[in-house]
């Protein structure tokens, strides 16, 4: 399904899990990201956007600018523009957390992408 405000799908699945865009204007974006179990997304830079994430099921092992952090439900982790990063989940269960893109671009073609599981 696509938002004709921006062409952004709403619900996009991806090799490591899913996202759900849960609310967008200009300056920011708001998504539910599921992430499968033992899965990663890419280890990716933006150049426009920052990043804030709250873990709300499972657990979470971020690496940020080479530096490891653990998040469980109730932790956050700031992503600033043009930071390295990377969140996994490390659990067995699904990894869920609520992502807040604040900037001057939020579209999906601002990925920088550094290292990539699945070829991209």
């Amino acid at each position: 399904m696509q938002n004709p405000e921006n062409s952004s799908p709403l619900y996009d699945e991806r090799p490591w899990g899913s996202f759900t865009v849960l609310d967008v204007a200009d300056n920011y974006k708001v998504k539910r990201i599921e992430v499968l179990p033992q899965k990663r997304l890419s280890y990716q830079r933006h150049t426009h956007r920052a990043e804030h994430w709250m873990i709300v099921a499972g657990t979470a092992k971020v690496t940020l600018d080479g530096h490891e952090i653990m998040a469980k439900a109730g932790g956050t982790v700031d992503v600033p523009a043009g930071a390295a990063h990377r969140i996994e989940n490390i659990g067995t269960e699904k990894l869920i957390f609520i992502e807040i893109q604040r900037g001057t671009y939020l579209g999906e073609d601002d990925i920088q992408r550094l290292q990539d599981d699945y070829g991209r």
